[in-house]
């Protein structure tokens, strides 16, 4: 006799829409949020239709970021109803609620406990084991082939412009074992270039002490320097070294350190600092470092150890009290640092803000005037170091290839070592082999350039 074959059904996963806003660092906590919710049992939304509940990941940093937040919410009540705010502007759960009464729940930054707990009350999860899947190293928002490693929450500065502090707290690193082991299940999952996030990396493990903890049968430090070693030992599938690139950095001694492992090649040639401004008098009022001739000196030294080394940086222009000479000394000290990759910010009053109280505001218009003024002299500076770079062969990552044009012909987006994705420039290729894949680490030849992008041809062999 045949033995009767019972079907089961499958509870259907509730679903979860998600709009992440702001910084790297957020998006990494919205993807640690939906990494755990499809742990619990839900799946991923791509539109307010589908969603059971929508989560909004809020920024707070500028007033315009969180006006931008607010309507982020709002049309996500208006498209779907049922919404979940978290974030950076988690602390001003009043505010939002005022402005939003319906909202299911408001939840800080990196509150990941209290997020999932609110989705869990307004979509209850399906569980079985055939919903329960999470891909190798957790769900992504970024491409395949990059990956943010955050290393730290919060900060210890008291920066008089900046709100960061109360938003995320003091400083808190992550143990260096945990790190390294996100980073080695990352790489094993396909990400070909990780790149190091936090508020303030160079101050890693300070907190802590710099703690060590065991690691591949040895004991590794939490420290920048320590950090930076033991990811460029790490190899993908195909044996390769994956891309190492390290941002917000604070020019503190020991980032001389990190240098030479660039030059080693465990690292990538790549620094991105916030230097905010040069003039001493308004380095002073931000309350930050004013050693700016020392931090010349030590560019030029690490151009020395590594030639192709790219240092990209943030100024802020039309702080309160800035003058036309503290402008005109930020000019000139750009023309000596000839830094590769550099954005301009009109300062913004953000509530909460030492810098609010500040004498001596700086009109909007002159605030334009000098922002017009930073762009077209930092457009100029790249324009000539990206000059500079044609005739040579250099290595890029494929980000995106295009569909062939009536000629047949297949162009592709890739980068440089010189440039992070979204923030800097790209390295356009013409007539690519239709096996080209996004993820791929190529050398190119460089034929043009302009302001900001590159030109080539995959190098022959």
């Amino acid at each position: 006799m045949r033995a009767a074959i019972m079907a089961t059904k499958i509870q259907e996963a509730p679903k979860v829409g998600m709009v992440s806003l702001g910084c790297p660092k957020a998006l990494v906590d919205s993807e640690r949020i939906l990494t755990k919710l499809r742990a619990d049992g839900y799946a991923m939304s791509p539109d307010y239709e589908g969603a059971d509940v929508v989560l909004v990941n809020t920024c707070g940093f500028l007033d315009s970021a969180k006006e931008e937040s607010l309507e982020a919410i709002g049309e996500a009540i208006a498209e779907n109803g049922r919404v979940i705010v978290t974030g950076c502007m988690g602390n001003e759960a009043e505010l939002i609620r005022a402005r939003f009464p319906e909202v299911l729940a408001v939840t800080g930054a990196h509150q990941y406990e209290d997020v999932v707990a609110a989705v869990h009350d307004a979509a209850p999860p399906a569980r079985g084991a055939f919903v329960d899947l999470v891909p190798e190293g957790g769900l992504k928002l970024t491409p395949r082939h990059y990956s943010y490693l955050k290393i730290s929450e919060g900060c210890n500065h008291s920066c008089a412009f900046c709100i960061i502090p109360s938003l995320r707290g003091k400083l808190a690193s992550r143990r260096i074992d945990a790190v390294l082991r996100e980073a080695e299940k990352l790489v094993s999952a396909g990400t070909k270039e990780l790149l190091v996030i936090s508020q303030d990396t160079s101050a890693y493990g300070v907190d802590t002490r710099h703690e060590s903890r065991e690691w591949k049968e040895r004991q590794v430090r939490a420290h920048m320097t320590d950090l930076a070693r033991e990811l460029g030992q790490l190899r993908t599938a195909e044996g390769n070294a994956p891309w190492v690139r390290l941002h917000y950095v604070y020019p503190y001694p020991h980032v001389d350190d990190v240098i030479p492992l660039m030059a080693e090649g465990l690292l990538t040639p790549y620094l991105d600092i916030p230097f905010q401004h040069a003039a001493p008098s308004v380095l002073k009022s931000m309350k930050r470092p004013a050693n700016e001739a020392k931090v010349l000196e030590r560019i030029r030294n690490w151009r020395s150890i590594a030639p192709d080394i790219a240092i990209r940086s943030s100024f802020v222009v039309g702080f309160p009290g800035e003058t036309e000479a503290d402008f005109q000394y930020l000019l000139d000290w750009l023309d000596e640092a000839q830094l590769d990759r550099v954005g301009a910010f009109r300062f913004e009053p953000v509530e909460g803000a030492a810098a609010n109280a500040l004498p001596n505001p700086v009109p909007e218009d002159v605030k334009e005037e000098r922002y017009q003024r930073i762009m077209e002299k930092t457009a100029a500076i790249s324009a000539a170091k990206l000059a500079a770079k044609v005739g040579r062969v250099l290595p890029v990552i494929v980000d995106e290839v295009g569909e062939s044009d009536e000629e047949g012909s297949i162009g592709a987006t890739t980068r440089s070592q010189a440039d992070a994705p979204e923030i800097d420039g790209n390295v356009f290729l013409r007539d690519v082999p239709e096996t080209l894949q996004p993820g791929d680490i190529v050398e190119v030849t460089i034929e043009d350039a302009d302001e900001h992008d590159l030109f080539g041809v995959i190098a022959k062999a």
